[in-house]
C-alpha cells in the first residue's frame, strides 16, 4: 500500500491498479462501481481526546460489484487485526436486539430440539449476547470472537469463548476438541469476512453430517430500496443477496433449505444450510420465492447496482441542505447513537461539529471519546436533556422506535427527531 499525508490525514490508498481488484469469491476482476463514499477512517476506531491532533488513517471507501457473480464488496485495505482485535462494539446495550436474539434461541432449540448432550457454535459471538440464552437451558456453548477485550467480557459472563478468526484452521482444530456442532450460529459476520470462502468452508469442517448453520446478514435486496449506503464501511468487506450467498455455500458443499426475512439492522435475511449430503433437509418453498425476487429485481445483472451511485448522492445532499438550514435559522442539532453506520454517514457528507454539536451513546466504551474523522465528541443519553437541543438526529435509524421511545423526553421542549436514512425525515 502507498500512503499520501495531506492535512492531518493519513490516505491509506490501494496498492494496486483499478484492473487488479478481484472478486473475494470467484476471482473476476472488478471493473464496476456500486458506490464511491470517497475516503473514511476505520468506522469503529473511536478517538479519545489525547489522539485528536495525532493523524488518523483514511482509506477509500468504493464498493465494486462482481461481473459474474454479482458479490457488491469493498477491497481489504486494512487488516482484520486492524479493525477487530480491539473492538468497540458491544451487541448487548441494543434491548430490541437482545430480545430478537433470545426469540431466535427458543426457537433453535425447539426446531432441533438441542439439549444438554448437543454443542452449539456461535461465530463473532461478542460479548455473549446470543449465548447466554443456550446456557441458561444448560445447551453447552462455544463462542469464537476474534476481538480479545470483547471475548473477555463475554468470559466474565460465564459463555465459553476462543478468542481466534475463524476459517477453516480453526475448525479443524475445534473438531479435534470434540467441538463439533449441532447449531453454528453467525449474526452479521459474514460481511465481515476478508475471505469468504475460508470462513464458510469453515463452517462445512465444523458441522456435524445433520447439523444446522443460521446466518443472518443485511440483505442487499433491502440496502438498495430503502438507500442504506452508510452500511457500507471498511470491517464489511461483503454486501449480500441470497442468490450470491446461495452460490458461495453452493461452492462449499453445502445448501440452503430455507430462509426468513427480518426487520432487524434494517432489513435482514437468515438463511438456513446444511451439508448438501443431507437429505432430512427439505427445501422449503421461501429458497425459490427469494431467488424469483431477486432476479425480478434485476440482481442478476449489472443495471440496478450501477445506478445506486447517483441516489446515493442525493440522499448527501438533501441531509446537507436540511443540517444548513437548520443552523442558518439558530436550531441547535445534536445525534443519538455512536455506530459505524454513523460514522460512514458523516464522514462521507463532512459532517463535524459546526452543523452536528456532539452525540450520544447508552455504552460507556463510547463515551468519552470522539467519532473519528470528524471529531464529533460522545456524551451519555443525559446530556440531551442537559442541553434541550431542537432535533435529535439518530444515526442507528435500524433502532428509529427503540430511540424514540428511550429520548422520548426532547418533546417536553418542543424538540423533534430526525432520521437520515432513507430519506431526510422529521418525526415530532
Amino acid at each position: 500500500m502507498q500512503n499520501m499525508t495531506s492535512g492531518g490525514h493519513e490516505l491509506v490508498k490501494n496498492g494496486t491498479n483499478r484492473a487488479g481488484l478481484q472478486c473475494r469469491f470467484c476471482g473476476e476482476i472488478l471493473e464496476h462501481t456500486f458506490a464511491d463514499l470517497g475516503v473514511s477512517p476505520l468506522a469503529n476506531s473511536y478517538l479519545p481526546p489525547e489522539r485528536l491532533d495525532r493523524m488518523e488513517r483514511f482509506y477509500p471507501l468504493h464498493a465494486r460489484v462482481c461481473s459474474k457473480c454479482f458479490l457488491v464488496q469493498l477491497p481489504q485495505l486494512a487488516t482484520r487485526e486492524e479493525i477487530f482485535e480491539d473492538y468497540a462494539y458491544f451487541s448487548s446495550y441494543s434491548d430490541s436486539w437482545l430480545a430478537h436474539c433470545q426469540a431466535y434461541a427458543g426457537t433453535m432449540i425447539e426446531r432441533l430440539a438441542l439439549g444438554v448432550h448437543s454443542r452449539v457454535v456461535e461465530l463473532a459471538s461478542n460479548d455473549g449476547y446470543l449465548l447466554q440464552y443456550f446456557v441458561q437451558r444448560k445447551i453447552p456453548v462455544l463462542g469464537v470472537e476474534p476481538a480479545a477485550n470483547v471475548a473477555e467480557v463475554a468470559r466474565g459472563r460465564g459463555i465459553n469463548t476462543r478468542v481466534a478468526f475463524f476459517g477453516e484452521k480453526t475448525a479443524r482444530q475445534l473438531v479435534e476438541e470434540e467441538w463439533s456442532a449441532d447449531l453454528i450460529a453467525g449474526n452479521n459476520v459474514l460481511a465481515h469476512v476478508p475471505d469468504i470462502n475460508d470462513f464458510v468452508e469453515g463452517i462445512r469442517v465444523l458441522l456435524k453430517p445433520t447439523g444446522v448453520v443460521t446466518i443472518e446478514f443485511p440483505h442487499l435486496l433491502r440496502l438498495m430500496d430503502y438507500n442504506q449506503f452508510d452500511t457500507i464501511y471498511h470491517e464489511h468487506f461483503s454486501y449480500l443477496s441470497f442468490s450470491t450467498v446461495e452460490r458461495v455455500f453452493a461452492g462449499h458443499g453445502m445448501k440452503l433449505f430455507d430462509v426468513q426475512e427480518l426487520p432487524t439492522h434494517g432489513g435482514s435475511l437468515r438463511i438456513f444450510g446444511a451439508h448438501i449430503g443431507d437429505h432430512s433437509k427439505i427445501q422449503s418453498p421461501a429458497v425459490a420465492e427469494m431467488r424469483q425476487r431477486e432476479e425480478k429485481a434485476g440482481f442478476l445483472t449489472l443495471a440496478p447496482y450501477e445506478a445506486f451511485g447517483e441516489q446515493v448522492a442525493r440522499t448527501k445532499r438533501r441531509l446537507l441542505q436540511f443540517l444548513i438550514d437548520a443552523k442558518d435559522k439558530g436550531k441547535h442539532v445534536v445525534g443519538y447513537g455512536a455506530p459505524a453506520k454513523g460514522n460512514t454517514l458523516l464522514n462521507y457528507c463532512g459532517i463535524r461539529t459546526d452543523l452536528v454539536e456532539y452525540t450520544v451513546d447508552r455504552s460507556p466504551h463510547k463515551q468519552g471519546q470522539f467519532l473519528p474523522g470528524v471529531h464529533i465528541p460522545i456524551y451519555a443519553p443525559e446530556k440531551v436533556r442537559e442541553t434541550r437541543p431542537d432535533y435529535l438526529l439518530i444515526l442507528p435509524w435500524n433502532l428509529r422506535e427503540e430511540v424514540m421511545e428511550q429520548m422520548a423526553c426532547i418533546r417536553e421542549w418542543g424538540g423533534k427527531f430526525v432520521v437520515p436514512i432513507p430519506e431526510v425525515k422529521v418525526y415530532p
